[in-house]
């Protein structure tokens, strides 16, 4: 993926006329890596002083747009944010939708480098919407691009294909090869991230269509070579990569390509159990990236060189290699290369393979669900910023109606407006119902295909303890019988020896009946499969809410006798109960108890020690709701006590 900043775009940072030559001058001259960076601090300065005191009033918030990009790529956040902010409030007032747009993709690109992407994505939101309306169609597709780099980051796959198709269609419009060639690279790397390899290929191939250059060519090459290598093809694999390295002048002109193209092309030769200079190759291109303190590159090829010392069985320099690029990962906060590292590792050091996996889950597990809020975060948005412009249009239209409409026609059209929202709140209802029976039968099939799985597993032990019962332990009798009868002529001390044997042999057929009988106990699996269910529904929320919980049953309940409507509506009640801790309690401790009454009655018990709240005051919500109308279907009861500081407890009871 290549960078959604806006550095693609710095040929055409001004694309107004400023009328001081010294600007233009200066400007250029801040952007010349040759001077001092307080030299082209200085620069900056001077251009400041010389546009607040110029007479472009007009261009005045689009020349600070431009001034603050260029103190941020210097690295002068402070001054970034001061004239961004001081461009914004001349750009509101004088409602210039270029300026807007543009000064929220400096913000877009400032939470960029901080890597706060929510951030980064909600300012290219914003500096979309508006270039977009004014019609900037380069820019509006820019941000677009902007957008689904970040999603595509967090795994929003179809979401940030959506945007890039949108901003495809724009490039092509005014035909910018260089942005279409970044468009379908993008492409071809989020079809490689979910394994749709030949989508991979031809997207990348697409993208050479649009290459313009040598840097270009070479960025393809590599990502086609790495879709083979992915793809088991090695021998095409090491083609592409050949193509780079032959490439004239690059060792000198891109030595960090130049190291990551050789990394690969030994790795791949490695798979093809070709090992000719390939220890040579790793360690040039590790050395490489070593003396430019190319941190990421160094990871790579460290784990490259652990899967080669692993191939020559040198375990020991295999397993400093990976453990050099886990360090290095988690440094850097490389959640790939370290999620990598961790299952080399745990294929390597076998005495900590058990150590190693449990953090890989434990380290995938919180990956997924930062990327989950993330994800929700774009879509919230893109939500609040439509529902934001639908608003203003349908003011818009509603202050001409007044203007130009009677009371009659308003009356009118306040009552179609009165239909439509019952009309709306009656659809939301209707597909609320037939989403919660379709959670139901969701249920239902897991919880049956939890018992088939019990079942299975008691055919399993039952022929298992047959097997040892009926056929292991009667051949050690028969054989023990054998012996037995067998006359041995030795001294005294081998006949002790062999008596000893022979009783050990006894004591083996007991333990094996043991364990035959233990096997054979088999467990009622509907006494099981809920309570599994029930007990996996709490730990998942306990890591959620950060909460500590106790979960007991009653050994008296009697699951068979309790049909799968009552167990479905149970489940349900508990879920939207945990959700209401996890959301609004804060608590540190729960507590969920099913026992049965003295009238045989099922009760259960939900009790959490969050902050409580007062029930005469709070307006009762949907999920207090639904969880009432479940007890009423069942013809139970439900009671629940809070009060401030005190934490909440909800009691049921159902007659079963």
């Amino acid at each position: 993926m290549q960078s959604c900043t806006k550095n693609e775009k710095e040929a055409d940072l001004i694309k107004f006329k400023i009328q001081n030559d010294s600007i233009n001058t200066w400007l250029k001259q801040s952007k010349d890596d040759s001077y001092s960076l307080e030299k082209r601090k200085e620069l900056l300065n001077k251009c400041y002083q010389n546009i607040k005191s110029s007479e472009i009033d007009t261009l005045l918030p689009r020349s600070l747009s431009v001034l603050a990009y260029q103190y941020l790529k210097l690295g002068d956040t402070i001054l970034f944010k001061k004239r961004n902010q001081e461009a914004l409030l001349i750009a509101s007032k004088a409602k210039d939708s270029y300026a807007l747009g543009d000064i929220y993709w400096n913000y877009a690109s400032y939470y960029n480098k901080l890597q706060e992407y929510d951030s980064a994505y909600y300012h290219f939101d914003l500096s979309y919407n508006y270039f977009d309306k004014s019609g900037f169609i380069f820019e509006a597709a820019k941000t677009q691009y902007g957008m689904a780099f970040i999603k595509g980051r967090y795994k929003d796959y179809s979401g940030s294909e959506v945007l890039i198709f949108k901003a495809i269609d724009k490039f092509e419009k005014i035909n910018s090869p260089k942005s279409l060639f970044s468009c379908y690279n993008h492409l071809g790397t989020l079809q490689n991230d979910i394994y749709e390899y030949d989508k991979s290929l031809f997207y990348y191939n697409k993208a050479l269509e649009y290459k313009e250059n040598k840097t270009q060519y070479a960025a393809i090459e590599n990502n086609i070579g790495n879709t083979y290598l992915k793809k088991g093809d090695y021998a095409k694999a090491i083609d592409h990569f050949n193509n780079v390295l032959n490439i004239k002048n690059l060792k000198s002109t891109n030595t960090i390509h130049y190291a990551r193209v050789l990394s690969n092309k030994a790795y791949a030769k490695l798979l093809k159990k070709d090992t000719l200079n390939i220890e040579k190759e790793l360690h040039e291109a590790l050395h490489i990236r070593d003396s430019l303190n190319n941190k990421g590159g160094i990871i790579i090829s460290k784990i490259h060189l652990a899967h080669f010392f692993a191939y020559k069985r040198d375990t020991i320099a295999a397993i400093n290699s990976a453990k050099a690029a886990n360090a290095l990962a988690k440094e850097l906060k490389n959640s790939r290369d370290y999620l990598e590292s961790l299952n080399l590792l745990a294929k390597l050091d076998t005495q900590h393979t058990s150590e190693y996996l449990k953090n890989h889950i434990r380290y995938s597990d919180s990956i997924q669900i930062v990327d989950r809020k993330i994800q929700n975060k774009f879509t919230r948005i893109a939500y609040e910023t439509d529902e934001y412009i639908q608003e203003t249009k349908r003011l818009s239209r509603q202050k001409i109606w007044i203007l130009l409409s009677s009371f009659g026609l308003i009356s009118i059209l306040s009552l179609l407006y009165f239909i439509k929202v019952e009309k709306s709140k009656n659809e939301k209802l209707l597909f609320e119902n037939n989403e919660q029976k379709a959670n139901e039968q969701i249920y239902l099939i897991a919880l049956k295909q939890q018992e088939k799985l019990e079942v299975e597993k008691i055919k399993e032990r039952n022929r298992i303890a047959e097997e040892l019962h009926d056929g292991i332990l009667g051949k050690l009798f028969g054989t023990r019988i054998g012996l037995g009868f067998l006359d041995i002529e030795a001294n005294n001390e081998i006949k002790e020896q062999y008596q000893l044997f022979l009783d050990e042999l006894q004591d083996i057929e007991k333990e094996i009946r043991e364990v035959s009988h233990r096997l054979s106990d088999n467990i009622d699996s509907t006494q099981i499969s809920f309570t599994k269910i029930v007990n996996q529904l709490i730990i998942n929320n306990s890591k959620i809410g950060s909460f500590e919980y106790e979960l007991s049953f009653d050994e008296n309940i009697d699951w068979r006798k309790i049909n799968e409507q009552i167990k479905v509506n149970l489940y349900k009640i508990l879920q939207e109960a945990l959700q209401n801790i996890i959301k609004y309690a804060s608590a540190k401790h729960v507590s969920v108890i099913f026992f049965t009454s003295d009238d045989e009655d099922l009760e259960i018990t939900i009790q959490d020690d969050g902050i409580g709240f007062n029930i005469k005051q709070k307006k009762k919500g949907i999920g207090l709701k639904n969880m009432k109308s479940r007890i009423k279907k069942l013809n139970g009861s439900f009671n629940i006590y809070s009060e401030y500081g005190n934490g909440t407890t909800i009691k049921i009871l159902i007659p079963i």
